[in-house]
């Protein structure tokens, strides 16, 4: 019978139990309690909780609450003050290495690889911890953009706004249509936070203070790399400043909107995708969108054009001049 009491108290002392948590308060007020009431939370007595009354084996006196925590807190203090030991004998241990690092033009962790979400994940977290100045990402749209990677986002994001760091943000226009997305800018969005939209975009891009940037190594997204060479950051940096004044702002009227000749810029920028020989796939992937809503704007382009099969478009497009630049 007390085994089958016990097991059903597979709990830590961090999370007493609702029954164990209202005796020990009666116990405490009471200043002792009957230990037939006491047996059913037996987690009182396996934590050291109560204690045999002296006086009356049937009863049960309550250990005080500083008594208790006193006793579970001296070991962790113990390994704490171990652990501080050990960290200033291995700061001491590396502390001549990393003077000889210091001297270094370029350091061996100038690109550092990153493998599995979770890893890349902490190096990010790490980064936007440190940044000071102004966070530049640019972010293609991803399907896989849900509730639990927007909450991950305002986490990550908020501290860096509470600190007055600047944030840019690229996005494609599809984001425009993202209602995820929508929620996550008005959440986020005052004077120090901008986010534009521009038809394509290069791979994903973070970069910090202009001093360590991350970048895609892999489609899936689970190895990434690090950046901490200058020469690579500045030239992101000029980059992402190219991409940047090319773009236009996210509350700015709908790029789907038709341009002169019933063509929209989002289907302009598909025509230019096309007549460079690039597959539906490989274009949706490119401005942000999924494959159906591609090739149902490659139809309307075609509709506009008057073509009647997919070999007819790409020679449409270039004789209507619609790329033409001037147009």
């Amino acid at each position: 019978m007390a085994n089958r009491a016990k097991a059903a108290h597979p709990h830590a002392v961090t999370e007493i139990c609702e029954e164990g948590g209202r005796l020990y308060a009666n116990a405490l007020r009471m200043g002792r309690i009957a230990r037939a009431e006491a047996e059913s939370a037996p987690c009182l007595m396996e934590f050291a909780l109560l204690h045999p009354d002296p006086d009356d084996a049937d009863w049960l006196r309550p250990v005080p609450p500083f008594a208790a925590l006193a006793e579970r807190l001296h070991p962790i203090e113990r390994e704490i003050t171990e652990r501080r030991r050990l960290s200033m004998e291995l700061a001491d241990a590396f502390e001549p290495f990393m003077a000889l690092s210091a001297q270094a033009t370029v350091t061996d962790d100038s690109i550092t690889v990153l493998e599995g979400g979770k890893r890349i994940n902490a190096a990010l977290n790490l980064a936007t911890a440190q940044c000071q100045s102004e966070m530049l990402t640019i972010q293609p749209s991803d399907d896989r953009f849900s509730e639990r990677s927007l909450m991950q986002g305002l986490e990550r994001d908020k501290p860096l706004i509470e600190r007055g760091v600047r944030i840019r943000t690229l996005y494609q226009h599809t984001a425009r249509y993202s209602q995820e997305k929508l929620a996550y800018v008005a959440q986020l969005s005052n004077g120090k936070v901008e986010y534009r939209t521009i038809d394509e975009v290069v791979e994903r891009l973070i970069i910090c203070d202009e001093t360590v940037a991350f970048i895609p190594a892999r489609d899936d997204q689970q190895v990434a790399l690090e950046l901490r060479h200058p020469g690579l950051i500045r030239y992101l940096v000029r980059v992402f400043e190219f991409m940047w004044g090319r773009s236009v702002p996210l509350n700015a009227g709908a790029p789907y909107e038709p341009a002169a000749g019933g063509i929209t810029d989002i289907q302009h920028s598909i025509a230019k995708l096309l007549v460079e020989g690039h597959v539906d796939e490989a274009i949706a992937r490119r401005l942000g969108m999924n494959v159906r809503t591609c090739r149902a704007h490659i139809a309307k382009l075609a509709t506009a054009l008057g073509s009647g099969s997919r070999a007819q478009l790409g020679f449409l497009i270039a004789q209507s001049g619609i790329l033409d630049p001037e147009k």
